[in-house]
């Protein structure tokens, strides 16, 4: 009954819920059941309840023992992989991939209370991901320009960085990460124009494959006034290139 829950959730009544399923398959159930998408780099915490967090760590610690074990290596014995499994169990829940099990942080937002309309820029701001395809590191850096208008809401500096770390925590492809970053600002501020700049090396190119130590990705998202008026989008990158020289 398990191995068809991706496309068939079984049809369990009261507390035979959680006595039967672990805990990521009555996750899966509740978002199988209430038809919402749970790709690698969409944040699944609304579905999670109290405890489960702890749950879900301890049966992924015990995945990963298994990979360990197919991997031939002698956890039992060799002392530096003894406790690998659950560090990695709990780096993966807890730390690098935290944006797609917890929900986004509070974030302050102030009225434009100035009627504030010229561009700001934030960055470079630091992130760090893993590709979908290899959970290999990305490294990057993002660039943000906003034209606010007089009903846009201004927020912190800090949370920009926030922001952008709840999107990166989770496996992701940049080219959607950088979409996913836009949406959740656009939504946020309200501004006029939105432009976005992602700078990022990729160690599933770096660290395998072609081993390319030198090669990187940029990619742009401009929205708006930004992708209206080239005078503002030149004013915004020749302003990022003088603040990366």
């Amino acid at each position: 009954m398990l191995r068809t829950l991706e496309t068939s959730p079984p049809i369990l009544k009261g507390s035979a819920l959680p006595a039967l399923l672990s805990a990521s398959d009555r996750i899966r159930y509740r978002l199988i059941g209430a038809g919402c998408r749970y790709h690698a780099n969409d944040n699944i915490s609304a579905f999670i309840k109290e405890g489960e967090l702890d749950e879900l760590k301890a049966e992924v610690q015990s995945k990963m023992q298994e990979v360990l074990h197919a991997l031939v290596i002698d956890t039992q014995n060799d002392h530096n992989t003894n406790g690998t499994a659950e560090r990695v169990a709990r780096m993966f829940l807890t730390e690098v991939f935290r944006g797609r099990y917890l929900p986004m942080p509070a974030v302050t937002e102030f009225p434009n209370a100035s009627h504030l309309d010229q561009l700001m820029i934030v960055g470079p701001i630091t992130v760090r991901s893993a590709c979908s395809h290899h959970l290999c590191p990305i490294m990057g850096k993002v660039w943000i320009g906003i034209l606010p208008n007089e009903h846009s809401n201004l927020i912190g500096l800090s949370k920009y960085a926030r922001i952008c770390d709840w999107i990166m925590g989770r496996p992701q492809i940049q080219e959607e990460a950088i979409m996913m970053l836009a949406d959740e600002l656009e939504r946020r501020v309200k501004p006029d124009g939105l432009a976005l700049v992602l700078e990022s090396d990729h160690f599933c190119m770096q660290w395998r494959g072609v081993k390319d130590s030198d090669a990187s990705m940029t990619n742009s998202v401009m929205r708006g006034a930004f992708l209206k008026d080239a005078t503002l989008r030149r004013e915004f990158l020749s302003l990022l290139s003088k603040k990366s020289a």
